[in-house]
C-alpha cells in the first residue's frame, strides 16, 4: 500500500556541496558540520527550530561522540528539547531515513521531522579491536572506510568485484560503460548551466574555517573529474581482465544534506511554494544473490513501484546511486528506460558518493527535475552494501 499521509514542503531540503576526498571539508566534524549548515538553512528560509517535534540523523563514518548523534544534531540546529534516532544502512541510508520519518508521520506520533544524514569519508577512523588472548597480546585493527569498499565480509569481495561480477553476467563492456559516464558527465554539466542555476535551487554553500576565523566558502562541487571520451578510452581497468576503470565509478566525498519530513498541513506552511505539493508515496528495499551488489536496484525499484501502484513508465525522472556505470547500464535495460531518461543534471556516478547524504541530494535533485518537468512521479533507487538496495517513490504536484 502506498504512503498516504507523508509530504515533503517545497524547498523544505538542502544539500552541501560534495567535496573531494580529502579536500576542503576533510577535517570537518561530520555531525558539528551538519548541525552548523542545518541552523544556517533553517534561519535562511526563516523556518525556527519550534517547527519539528522529531529528528533523524544518518551517519555510516562514525565520528567522535557519534553515541549522541540524533539529540545532538538536534541540539545544533538549535532545537535542544526534541529527539530522534540515529540511522545507518550503508549507502541506503538516506531512504532509510526517510523512511523511519515517514513511517512516524503515518503513525501520527509526530507531525513533523528534520531528516539529515551527514558523512566524512576523509580521514576515517582506524579501530583497535584488543584482544588478551591473540599473538603476544596484540589485537587486531580495522580502516572502516577503506576496510569496508574493499571486503563484503559475507560475499568476500570487493565492491569493485560486485561490479565486475554483474558486468560479465550481463555482457557489459568498457565501452559501453565508458559511453555512458561521458553521457552522465554531460548531464551533470547541465546543472551548471547559467551560473550552476539548477544547482542554486537546493545547494547551500559551506563556511570554511581556520580556527575561528573565515576561510571563505565552498559552493559548488570539489573534485569533479573533467571527463572525456578519449581520457575514458585511455583509462585501464582497475582489476586485471576486468571492465571497470576508475573513470566509470564513482569517488569517495564528504558533505550533507537534509529534508523535512511532514504533514500535508505542516508541508503548506512551510513550503517555499504552496502551489506545489511533494508527496512521499512509498519506498521500497531488496537483496540480491552473494556478490552482486549493483543488480540489487532493480528488485528494490520495482518494489517501491507496486507499493505506489505505477511502473517505470509511470515516472516523469528518475534518478540512482550508481556507484559503477555497469550498475547504471543494467538498471536501465532490465527496467526498460533509456539511459539518456535517468539521472537528468547529474547523479553520485560524476559528483562523488559521501555515502549517507548521498541518496537525500539525488532525491532532492529529483523534486526538483520534476518541479521544472511541471509535476509528476519520480522513482530513486540505490545500491547499498550487502548486496542490498532501497528505493523512493514520491510525486510533485
Amino acid at each position: 500500500m502506498p504512503l498516504e499521509k507523508t509530504y515533503i514542503p517545497y524547498g523544505g531540503y538542502w544539500s552541501t556541496p560534495f567535496a573531494r576526498w580529502q579536500g576542503s571539508l576533510s577535517e570537518y566534524h561530520s555531525i558539528r558540520l551538519v548541525g552548523q549548515v542545518g541552523r544556517e538553512f533553517l534561519t535562511s528560509r526563516e523556518l525556527v527550530p519550534d517547527s519539528f517535534d522529531g529528528v533523524v540523523l544518518g551517519i555510516t563514518v562514525t565520528q567522535s561522540h557519534a553515541f549522541y548523534a540524533g539529540p545532538w544534531f538536534a541540539a545544533l540546529v538549535g532545537a535542544p528539547d526534541i529527539t530522534g534516532p540515529t540511522v545507518s544502512q550503508a549507502c541506503a541510508t538516506s531512504v532509510r531515513s526517510l523512511a523511519s520519518a515517514a513511517l512516524e508521520i503515518e503513525a501520527g506520533t509526530r507531525e513533523c521531522i528534520l531528516a539529515a544524514a551527514c558523512d566524512r569519508t576523509s580521514n576515517g577512523p582506524h579501530i583497535y579491536y584488543p584482544s588478551p588472548d591473540g599473538p603476544g597480546g596484540h589485537g587486531r585493527s580495522e580502516d572502516p572506510v577503506i576496510g569496508n569498499m574493499n571486503l563484503d565480509p559475507y560475499a568476500g569481495l570487493a565492491m569493485t568485484e560486485t561490479a565486475e561480477n554483474l558486468a560479465t553476467e550481463a555482457g557489459i563492456g568498457k565501452e559501453e560503460q565508458d559511453s555512458v559516464t561521458l553521457m552522465r558527465f554531460a548531464q551533470y554539466e547541465d546543472a551548471l548551466a547559467d551560473d550552476r542555476a539548477f544547482q542554486r535551487r537546493y545547494m547551500v554553500p559551506v563556511e570554511l574555517k581556520r580556527g575561528k576565523k573565515s576561510a571563505g566558502f565552498l559552493e559548488a562541487d570539489e573534485g569533479v573529474h573533467p571527463t572525456s571520451a578519449q581520457g575514458l578510452e585511455r583509462l585501464r581497468p582497475v582489476l586485471e581482465g576486468g571492465t571497470v576503470t576508475y573513470g566509470s565509478q564513482t569517488h569517495p566525498a564528504d558533505g550533507n544534506a537534509g529534508i523535512i519530513v511532514c504533514t500535508q498541513e505542516r508541508a503548506s506552511e512551510l513550503s517555499r511554494d504552496e502551489n506545489i505539493n511533494v508527496q512521499i508515496l512509498s519506498y521500497g528495499e531488496a537483496r540480491t544473490e552473494k556478490g552482486f551488489m549493483p543488480k540489487a536496484v532493480v528488485p528494490a525499484a520495482r518494489h517501491a513501484l507496486v507499493r505506489a501502484g505505477i511502473d517505470a513508465a509511470q515516472c516523469a525522472a528518475i534518478k540512482t546511486h550508481n556507484p559503477f556505470a555497469a550498475a547504471d547500464i543494467y538498471f536501465s535495460r532490465e527496467m526498460h528506460v533509456a539511459p539518456e531518461d535517468v539521472n537528468n543534471y547529474g547523479s553520485p556516478l560524476i559528483w562523488g558518493h559521501p555515502q549517507a547524504p548521498t541518496g537525500m541530494r539525488a532525491i532532492i535533485e529529483l523534486i526538483e527535475e520534476l518541479v521544472i518537468r511541471g509535476g509528476g512521479h519520480g522513482l530513486f533507487s540505490g545500491c547499498a552494501g550487502g548486496d542490498s538496495a532501497m528505493s523512493l517513490v514520491l510525486r510533485v504536484s
